[in-house]
C-alpha cells in the first residue's frame, strides 16, 4: 500500500479504514514505480496492491508449462530422431524462463486506487498502462479463480464496461479483497443509479 499526501476529505464512495485493511491484507507493501522522468505518475491517494501469493501462483504455472515444453521437446526428438523439435521448444522455454525472471518485479507494478468518481488501475514497468474506469460505466464485475488460485486463496476481478478498451482485469487479489472490492463497486453504482 502506498499513501500520498492527503487529498480531498473522504466521501461516502471511498472505502473505509476497515475496507482498506481487507484490501491490503497479505499484499505487497508499496507499488513499484518506474524510475524514468517520462513515467506515468502515481498521483495522490492510496494504492492497493496484489496479493503476494499471486507471484507464487504465476511461478508455479510458468514452471509447469516449462516442464511440459521440455518433456514435449524430448518426446518429439525421440519420435522424429532429429534435433529440429528443440527449435520451437527452445523459443517457448526461453519465454518461460524470461517470465519466471520478471514475474516478481512485474507483480509489484500492479495497483489500483478507488477514487471519488472512478477506479484507477495501473500496471507495467517497461510498458506502462494506466486506466481510469468511471463507476457509472461499469456494467459487470466478474470474479474468477482456477484450482491453483483457490489453493492459494486468490482471485481475479474483471470490470467490464461498454467500451472494450476500458475494461480492466485485476489479477491476484485475495479472495476476501476481491469480494470486498466487488461489494464496494456495486454499492457505489447503486448510490449513483448508473451502471451495474
Amino acid at each position: 500500500m502506498t499513501t500520498s499526501p492527503a487529498g480531498p476529505p473522504p466521501e461516502s464512495t471511498t472505502p473505509s479504514a476497515d475496507d482498506d485493511a481487507i484490501l491490503d491484507r497479505a499484499t505487497f507493501e508499496r507499488i513499484r514505480e518506474p524510475r524514468g522522468a517520462a513515467r506515468l505518475p502515481l498521483g495522490d491517494g492510496t494504492w492497493h496492491q496484489l496479493a503476494r501469493a499471486y507471484v507464487t501462483v504465476r511461478l508455479i504455472s510458468t514452471a509447469a508449462l516449462l516442464a511440459v515444453v521440455i518433456a514435449a521437446g524430448f518426446a518429439a526428438q525421440t519420435w522424429s530422431g532429429t534435433p529440429w523439435p528443440w527449435i520451437p521448444a527452445g523459443v517457448i522455454a526461453a519465454g518461460c524462463v524470461w517470465t519466471l525472471a520478471i514475474t516478481p518485479r512485474q507483480a509489484r507494478s500492479y495497483g489500483y486506487q478507488l477514487r471519488r468518481d472512478d477506479l484507477v488501475f495501473r500496471r507495467g514497468i517497461l510498458w506502462q498502462r494506466m486506466v481510469a474506469v468511471p463507476y457509472g460505466r461499469m456494467q459487470l464485475i466478474d470474479i474468477t479463480h482456477g484450482p491453483l488460485d483457490r489453493g492459494f486463496g486468490i482471485a481475479q476481478v474483471k470490470l467490464v464496461t461498454a467500451a472494450a478498451t476500458t475494461g480492466v482485469v485485476i489479477p491476484g487479489l485475495t479472495q476476501e479483497a476481491a469480494e470486498r472490492l466487488r461489494d464496494t463497486l456495486i454499492d457505489v453504482a447503486e448510490t449513483r443509479r448508473t451502471g451495474l
